[in-house]
């Protein structure tokens, strides 16, 4: 057979998706490590903590257990009790375990759930700057973003008319990411309820993804999907990542109402077939007794996020104190110009502190720097130290 085009090549959607440039900074940042040059990492987006010991003997009494077979695939019975229990609790979401499902991972559960709910030509709204794979999972599922800033939202700004004038007869699903990444935003319950009520009103289907909850510092984190008439449109995604530092353990779930839960069985089912087993014993333990590690570990988060802020505006940048999670979001404008790339650079060089273009996180982002206080206090001191030479 000939052909002027041929088949050995990838199915053209792949196309659709991007790779990471946060990773490709990481990679770069190890490379300068390796080659023993002095590099203040700022760039990261993990807990500084490790794993709670507990969670680790969990999963060590689990494989002794011989607890290494297949698992439902929607998720053990312990993991699922313990999710239901700690959702009724800390959420008020008092739901069933059959609407709850083990993924691998958050990004595995958002991944699943707008490849649930978005048509092809359906319009998604989100706010912006948003953590990057966002705007690749709506392509590949078929959707066409829409942009909303954060800006248009803070300092009593009305969120619904950031949403209303965006607003077409083809939207179809509105994201939520509170707290969020990379910005640090927080949506009040006032703010919440008001798009809650948009949803209704325009019959929206809404991805709130609440992978930060657990990592608050001033206000409170609402699950929109506890609000009156929003769980049968709501699909929430939580993950163990942050909360519990078990980014490499690979676990996460959704929380949603017939008819999407269907639909996310026969993606998890045809993805990963379910999640590691011992890992979903160790993740029982870690959501049932979790709660003095949490205790614990927000005011070391609140401690290295203050000094961060406070040597920044010193240094005569604008960083506001975010509300959430552990980012700052710093607009470097009039130091290091309009550029973040070259922002970027300019900081790495000047201070060998590696940050994330804004430009990464959306247009929204442009002139500014993402970095993390997810660090150790070391790496915090060195970079307060560092800023004050600037």
């Amino acid at each position: 057979m000939t052909s002027t085009t041929s088949r050995i090549a990838p199915a053209q959607r792949t196309e659709l998706l991007g790779f990471s440039d946060i990773v490709k900074i990481r990679n770069r940042v190890m490379d300068m490590t390796a080659r023993g040059q002095r590099v203040i990492r700022l760039e990261g987006g993990e807990p500084f903590a490790g794993t709670p010991d507990f969670v680790k003997q969990a999963m060590k009494d689990a494989l002794d257990a011989n607890q290494t077979r297949y698992a439902p695939s929607s998720g053990t019975p312990e993991l699922l009790g313990a999710i239901r229990t700690k959702l009724a609790a800390k959420n008020g979401l008092n739901v069933d375990t059959k609407n709850i499902i083990v993924t691998s991972g958050g990004a595995h559960g958002l991944f699943c759930a707008f490849q649930a709910t978005v048509n092809p030509g359906d319009e998604v709204l989100f706010f912006a700057p948003y953590w990057t794979p966002i705007a690749d999972q709506i392509r590949y599922s078929g959707g066409i973003g829409v942009r909303v800033p954060w800006s248009e939202t803070r300092n009593g700004g009305d969120v619904i008319a950031a949403l209303q004038k965006r607003l077409t007869d083809r939207t179809r699903v509105l994201y939520v990411n509170s707290p969020s990444n990379p910005t640090g935003d927080l949506l009040t319950r006032e703010q919440l309820q008001a798009i809650a009520d948009f949803a209704i009103a325009n019959d929206l289907v809404v991805i709130a993804d609440e992978a930060y909850e657990d990592l608050v510092y001033e206000g409170e984190h609402v699950s929109i999907a506890s609000l009156p008439q929003m769980f049968e449109r709501t699909l929430t995604i939580y993950t163990l990542s942050k909360s519990y530092a078990m980014t490499g353990w690979r676990v996460g779930y959704v929380v949603a109402d017939e008819p999407f839960m269907v639909a996310l069985r026969k993606l998890v089912l045809n993805s990963v077939n379910g999640v590691s087993t011992p890992s979903q014993f160790a993740a029982a333990q870690a959501i049932g007794n979790g709660a003095d590690a949490l205790k614990a570990i927000v005011p070391e988060y609140r401690k290295r996020r203050d000094l961060l802020v406070d040597a920044l505006n010193g240094a005569g940048f604008r960083c506001p104190s975010p509300a959430g999670a552990f980012y700052l979001f710093v607009d470097v404008r009039d130091r290091l110009g309009e550029d973040s790339w070259k922002a970027m650079e300019a900081l790495l060089e000047r201070t060998s502190i590696a940050s994330v273009p804004g430009s990464v996180f959306g247009p929204e982002g442009e002139g500014h720097l993402r970095m993390s206080f997810s660090t150790q206090m070391e790496t915090i001191e060195q970079a307060v130290e560092a800023l004050r030479q600037l």
